[in-house]
């Protein structure tokens, strides 16, 4: 597991609950620079022992003025290292270096012009004044002794330095896009007063996670559960490229999958990659196991716990298993632990959680630290298929969440035909890659129709498109009306039993992207 003990001189991320926590450490990793995020509340000693190069304390929905106020270890304000507040952290900063923070007549919400206070090393190469985007309602009415101011918006204080003691300070987040020169201004703490190591490449990545996979391993054997989505493809080759054919990986077949998925994805493991796996084909178990189920929640339960036997079964059967891989990411990580933060929620993810205890396996995850758009570049470095490794997310459970009700064995052939022919139709109009996630949904609502001279009673598909870039929130894709009066023909055309096409206009939230 990549840490900053295996990877010093990078940057530790103290979180107080941020929605943006995520995307301070994606753009310093943009970088080249290893970041790690960790809990305010994190130790110092464990801080120490990672030998980070610069702190980021982020911003939080609390109050620094809270009675319980989330709080870190004031002794990292006296290690010598770097130190940028943002926020919350400003404002922490300043109430613990012994500056003064009142609760504001009026919040700071959205954007905002920054106007600087003169020279210093954090805003070095940026404009007199600039857009900024703001979030908070307290403010710094007195700065810290010996702090000089780093400029306003209004006649709010946005952010306060020292560059003797390298600690920075800033009202606004420099991590979001709406923010100008925010990337340059974290590559100013970054790189020019922080001083941390480059190398955090994809080449170097590579590298160092198959040695460390080697040494873990040993000539011991490591099952995995291949899907055919980006981070169990990714994971299974990285490990197969490090250990060859003790890698077993077992891709099951639901049922619930994509039209022809559960032949291509095999074949091309097996004809690409020369890896040793086993095709498991348990449709009916999982469509006998959903039958007259129609509850979501009840729908994933079942397939979770039919995957988890279906896999233990297969898995028992390989000779000197030791080790169970998963293709676990960075955000699964995050979402699976409290951050400590005070708007800490612990989400269970099917990645984090892991099979059943009785199987006696160690855990596998060389993609843990790792976020999405890495693991791609990583996919595509490793000779994955362009196709695989860009394709959109898929839901662990399939085609199951993406028919509402019941599900039986027609309705998922209606889909999978829809499905097939939307995300052909998306390639072939060279609209796939400019989304992040299409898809369609049938409803369990029959209506009436014309088809010809006759009268027709048949189901009723969504088409569901977004754009998004962190999956948190999402608006709906403006997919052209032309191509959406082509699909809509193409579908029912083609697709005996679908009489209707709607398209999902709505943004995340109010909705989810998924249905279900």
């Amino acid at each position: 597991m990549a840490t900053l003990s295996t990877h010093p001189g990078g940057i530790v991320i103290l979180d107080f609950g941020s929605q943006y926590n995520r995307l301070i450490a994606r753009r310093i990793r943009e970088a080249g620079v290893f970041s790690e995020i960790l809990p305010y509340n994190t130790p110092y000693e464990q801080i120490l022992e990672r030998k980070p190069a610069g702190i980021i304390l982020t911003g939080g929905p609390s109050s620094v003025l809270a009675p319980d106020a989330a709080l870190p270890d004031p002794r990292i304000l006296q290690a010598g290292i770097p130190i940028l507040g943002i926020c919350y952290g400003m404002q922490l900063l300043a109430q613990l270096l012994g500056g003064k923070v009142e609760r504001g007549q009026v919040g700071e919400y959205g954007p905002a012009r920054f106007y600087r206070s003169g020279e210093n090393a954090l805003l070095e190469g940026t404009p007199q004044s600039f857009r900024v985007w703001m979030s908070h309602f307290d403010q710094v009415k007195q700065l810290p002794p010996g702090f000089r101011p780093l400029g306003k918006t209004g006649n709010v204080l946005a952010g306060f330095y020292d560059d003797r003691r390298r600690i920075y300070a800033l009202q606004f987040h420099p991590e979001v896009s709406h923010t100008e020169y925010g990337d340059r201004i974290l590559q100013n703490f970054v790189l020019n007063i922080s001083r941390a190591a480059t190398g955090w490449t994809t080449g170097n990545i590579i590298e160092h996670q198959i040695r460390e996979i080697r040494r873990r391993v040993g000539n011991r054997r490591v099952v995995l559960g291949l899907s055919g989505g980006v981070d169990s493809s990714v994971a299974a080759v990285l490990i197969h490229k490090a250990i060859g054919d003790r890698l077993t990986a077992i891709f099951v077949d639901t049922g619930l999958l994509r039209k022809d998925e559960a032949r291509q994805v095999p074949e091309t493991f097996r004809r690409h990659f020369r890896m040793n796996l086993r095709n498991v084909d348990a449709r009916d178990r999982f469509l006998s196991a959903l039958r007259g189920i129609a509850d979501p929640e009840q729908k994933r339960k079942i397939i979770g716990r039919e995957f988890v036997e279906v896999f233990t079964e297969e898995a028992s059967r390989i000779p000197g298993v030791t080790f169970l891989a998963q293709g676990t990411i960075y955000p699964d990580v995050i979402e699976s632990r409290p951050s400590g933060g005070p708007s800490a929620t612990i989400k269970s993810h099917h990645n984090v959680g892991g099979l059943p205890e009785k199987m006696q396996l160690e855990l596998l995850e060389p993609l843990r630290e790792l976020f999405k758009d890495e693991v791609r570049r990583m996919g595509l470095e490793l000779g994955i298929p362009h196709k695989l490794i860009m394709r959109h997310p898929f839901p662990g459970p399939g085609l199951a969440v993406r028919i509402p009700g019941e599900v039986t064995p027609e309705k998922v052939r209606l889909l999978q035909e829809a499905d097939a022919i939307l995300l052909d139709a998306l390639h072939r109009h060279g609209l796939y890659d400019r989304i992040s996630q299409a898809f369609a949904v049938l409803l369990p609502v029959k209506s009436v129709g014309v088809m010809g001279d006759e009268r027709t009673y048949g189901h009723t598909l969504v088409i569901r498109a977004v754009e998004t870039t962190d999956f948190m929130t999402a608006r709906a894709s403006h997919l052209p009306s032309a191509f959406l009066d082509e699909i809509s023909t193409e579908i029912i055309n083609r697709v005996s039993g679908i009489n209707r096409v709607l398209y999902d206009i709505t943004s995340k939230p109010p909705a989810t992207i998924e249905w279900e």
